[in-house]
Order: structure tokens, then C-alpha cells, then sequence
């Protein structure tokens, strides 16, 4: 807990709003600009003296409650909540599960990457948002029921697209799964996938029981695929850090062979496709 780093933020975004702002009434004799602490106190449900304590960095720890009450009196942004929380030192609580929802934006984002195969995946490794040319080159994900989207399920259950980095994909999946069953211990359906695999899976049963959690980034990988043959591709991953979630895009080096058969794959798309594959 940072009293002082806290007491000055306190300060600050009492001293943004306004009385009417919260439907309180000016009145003419107002020394502070903004609230005033006791009416911050009254707005949040806890003592003007134990709000006057925090806000002169003398406060004991506030519990999670008395921190919601106030980002609600306060009027806090998400990013100026989650920031009370640290300042704290009580972290803000995750949300019970891994989110699954793909803020508009990304899906804007990867329909306009040129010759890009790019995708969005949830924590848990669950595909939830494609582009064309990442349908062409693993599968047409919108043909197959949303729990089968899974790559976890794909690496140790089935064929993984014929990539050349399966194994190092099977250790870098269980270690992110791993960490996700950490941050979501009470979700059914982390616990769900957990169980599955390792009901079937001996190789992975050894992985998780290593506990590592080392993330191992894949810069480059080469897919075999029915149509246009094999195509080697550089990895990017990059994380959506507020919905706890990771773009991967897919592209080939310039001018190469590989560039070429992307781009035949984004003529062809899934039109000749079998889903099965």
C-alpha cells in the first residue's frame, strides 16, 4: 500500500467533481474545489474520518468494499479503478472465467492486415475471432462447434494443422493454461479442459505435472498444407492485456514462396476446404 500515492489520487479526483455532478447542492460558502471530504465519505458508505485518514496518508488498509465504494463516489474510469486498487495494494479481482468477448475494434483490426493470417484466442487457448486468410490456412472455425475451436484439444487430441512446432507448441500451450488455471481456479470450464486433457493425454499429464508456467515464444513455423503445400510463417503474438486475451498474426517473408501461397490462399479460401482436415 502506497499511503501518500493514494492520499494524493484521492485528493485529485475529489477535486475534479463537482456537486452536481453527483446531485449535490454548491451552496454559496465552498473553500475546495470539487467534494468535499465528508461528502465523499457520505457517497462512498464509510466515516468522514476514516475517508479524511486515508486522503492524509495515515488510513489503514482499505478493504475491497470501501475501495468500490469509492471508485463508485469518485466516479472512476476502469483504468482509474483498477489504478486505486494498486495504489492499495489490493489488486483488482479477475473475472470469474477468461473473457470471450472481442471488443469490435479487433475484429476491425484483423479483417484490414494485408496477406496476414491472424486470429484471436482466449487464455485457455479457445479461438474466438479470424480473419479469412486464417480460416484458408488452419480451418474454417465457423464450421466446427465452438468447443472444438480449442488448440489445446487440436495439439493433444487431433492434428494441429500439420505445423513443424507441435511439440513446442504442446509445452507452450500447457504452460499458458497452466498460468490461466491459476488466475481462474473457480472457472467449470478451465477445470473442464484440465480434466479433459489429462484423461487423455499422457503427454500431456507429463507437461502439467512439470508446473512450469516460462512462456516459449514461437517466432517462426512452417504449416504443411492439402492445398498449396508447406508455408512458413513468422509468429507474432501480441497480448490484450484488459481482456486477457492474445492476437497471433501469421505472415511470410516478402517476395518469398511462402508469400505466393498466401496469397493463392486468399483467393481459394475455404472453398475447397474440408473441415475435417
Amino acid at each position: 500500500m502506497d499511503r501518500n500515492e493514494l492520499a494524493d489520487f484521492l485528493r485529485t479526483r475529489r477535486e475534479r467533481i463537482t456537486p452536481a455532478d453527483v446531485g449535490l447542492p454548491a451552496g454559496r460558502r465552498r473553500r475546495t474545489p470539487g467534494l468535499r471530504r465528508e461528502e465523499v465519505a457520505h457517497l462512498a458508505f464509510i466515516s468522514t474520518e476514516y475517508y479524511t485518514r486515508l486522503e492524509q496518508a495515515r488510513g489503514p488498509h482499505p478493504s475491497r468494499e470501501v475501495l468500490a465504494g469509492l471508485a463508485r463516489a469518485l466516479r472512476l474510469s476502469d483504468a482509474e479503478r483498477d489504478h486505486l486498487h494498486e495504489l492499495a495494494g489490493a489488486p483488482p479481482a479477475l473475472p470469474p472465467g477468461p473473457p470471450r468477448d472481442v471488443r469490435r475494434s479487433i475484429y476491425d483490426l484483423i479483417e484490414r492486415l494485408p496477406l496476414s493470417a491472424a486470429f484471436v484466442t482466449s487464455a485457455t487457448l479457445d479461438v474466438l475471432a479470424w480473419n479469412d486468410l486464417a480460416a484458408a490456412l488452419m480451418e474454417d472455425f465457423s464450421a466446427v462447434p465452438p468447443r472444438e475451436r480449442n488448440l489445446m484439444r487440436r495439439a493433444f487430441f487431433g492434428t494441429l494443422y500439420g505445423v513443424s512446432d507441435t511439440e513446442a507448441f504442446a509445452r507452450s500451450s500447457t504452460q499458458r493454461l497452466r498460468r490461466a488455471a491459476g488466475r481462474y481456479p473457480a472457472d467449470p470450464d478451465v477445470k473442464a479442459l484440465v480434466e479433459d486433457l489429462l484423461a487423455g493425454s499422457a503427454t500431456f499429464a507429463e507437461l502439467w505435472a512439470s508446473h512450469d508456467v516460462d512462456r516459449e515464444p514461437t517466432l517462426r513455423k512452417t504449416f504443411n498444407h492439402p492445398l498449396v503445400g508447406p508455408i512458413t510463417v513468422n509468429c507474432d503474438a501480441l497480448d490484450i492485456a484488459d481482456s486477457d486475451q492474445q492476437l497471433v498474426i501469421y505472415t511470410a517473408e516478402p517476395g518469398s514462396p511462402s508469400e505466393e501461397a498466401l496469397r493463392l490462399l486468399s483467393v481459394i479460401g475455404t472453398q475447397r476446404m474440408d473441415v475435417t482436415h
